[in-house]
């Protein structure tokens, strides 16, 4: 159990440490997001492989999620954390000076290997080291963490980059991480709890076929999938549609519009709070109507338009996602870390897939391709919400727990972040 109590140093400085940790791996994750127009236009490639600069990182980092909590169950958590950060920090000051576009793709491939270490093993270093009572605390500032990280570093890019260039505003950013991995590294008390354990494979490929075997999972990775899918896919052009006539808008104005996550941390605490007194079939069916509609009303001309339904699409798709990650927590009721690892992996897979392959719609069908297939998306999500309500909450998962066949494990020695720690997928924003 952990002893780390709310209200002495050693508490804040783990909290401090947990929040410049989760602000330095979504900055650094999403910095190229602002970017893709001055990637077309530097590089001459098209929206959609000047995506890749983001999908390449989300594909790697939710391939290595899965392995992640793994190498720190035998090496450590507070060296894979630091290593990771410390890695992506130099990988981020690599990637402003790349030569060329394949150069640029390359490293953020790497970077999104790197980035993994962290969300996939914070929550368990929480669960091993701070007191039962306190642990929603801390991990709250860490969640707090990713979120304002993931905002602030399309902001500061989007800024930099009209006042500099996007290489001037990509290196600002990785320097400021690189700076919050030493902070990290300082404050981050060593593990007191946590005792190694080997690598073991069988055993986490055992947990995730579990997993997969549930129906019910099965559709909420597929709500991942489709939600972080859309989400990103309607962020990546609108940047495009933005700069170009008639709006103009410039490099720091479309930065802006990333100021709408506000609205997503509050619709996500919200509907969270709703869930609880109506049901989490009936909020996510809201929230996913809610995005769907805010797509529809960016169709709109006018540029109150385009804003009011990204505001609202960014409000449905935060209260959708808590929705649908707190589900997995609830509906695996054995080798839940694992459990939202792999939500994490059809998430981050949804981003990849979707957010470039959007691309090739946007240079087909314009802004009415893009809202088209997320208007696709958003149909199978109200289906796989509807059909999980009628499925109810009993698991395969849990018959196995309580047939002791899988309980002597309990997601302790797999990963990843296993152990005391689990991670729920709401944690891991964007």
């Amino acid at each position: 159990m952990g002893e780390l109590r709310r209200g002495t140093p050693a508490f804040r400085r783990v909290s401090l440490a947990l929040f410049a940790g989760g602000f330095a791996t979504f900055a650094g994750l999403y910095v190229t997001q602002p970017l893709l127009p001055l990637f077309s236009q530097e590089f001459g490639v098209s929206p959609a492989v000047a995506s890749l600069s983001l999908s390449v990182a989300t594909g790697t980092l939710a391939v290595a999620l899965l392995m992640a909590g793994s190498l720190s169950e035998a090496l450590g958590r507070k060296p894979v954390m630091a290593g990771a950060l410390f890695l992506s920090s130099l990988l981020g000051l690599a990637a402003a000076l790349a030569p060329d576009f394949r150069v640029l793709l390359a490293v953020r491939v790497l970077q999104g290997l790197t980035l993994a270490g962290l969300p996939a093993t914070a929550m368990a270093y929480l669960g091993e080291e701070v007191h039962p009572a306190d642990l929603g605390a801390a991990m709250g500032l860490y969640i707090s963490g990713t979120s304002i990280g993931g905002m602030a570093g399309r902001l500061i890019t989007g800024g930099l980059a009209e006042a500099f260039s996007w290489r001037e505003a990509v290196g600002a950013v990785a320097a400021v991480n690189l700076g919050l991995s030493l902070l990290f590294w300082r404050l981050l008390p060593p593990s007191a709890h946590f005792r190694p354990r080997p690598l073991r494979a069988g055993e986490l490929v055992r947990s995730l076929a579990l997993h997969l075997r549930d129906p019910g999972l099965r559709a909420l990775y597929g709500l991942g999938f489709l939600l972080m899918g859309s989400f990103v896919t309607l962020y990546n052009y609108m940047v495009y549609e933005l700069v170009a006539p008639p709006y103009g808008l410039s490099q720091g104005q479309v930065g802006s519009i990333f100021l709408f996550y506000l609205a997503g941390a509050f619709g996500s605490a919200w509907m969270g709070r709703l869930g609880d007194r109506i049901g989490r079939p009936r909020v996510l069916l809201v929230g996913i109507s809610l995005l769907l509609l805010g797509a529809w009303i960016t169709l709109g001309r006018h540029l109150a338009a385009k804003l009011g339904g990204l505001g609202l699409l960014t409000f449905g798709y935060f209260g959708a996602h808590a929705t649908a990650s707190g589900w997995v927590g609830e509906r695996a009721r054995t080798y839940r870390a694992q459990a939202s690892a792999l939500y994490l992996f059809f998430y981050y897979l949804g981003s990849s897939v979707a957010g470039t392959g959007g691309g090739t719609l946007w240079q087909r069908y314009g802004w009415p391709g893009v809202v088209g297939l997320v208007t696709a998306f958003m149909a199978t999500a109200l289906f796989l919400a509807g059909w999980l309500a009628r499925l109810g909450q009993g698991s395969p998962a849990a018959a196995v727990a309580r047939d002791g066949t899988a309980a002597s494990a309990g997601g302790a020695a797999a990963a990843p972040g296993a152990g005391a720690g689990e991670i729920p997928a709401s944690a891991q924003q964007d």
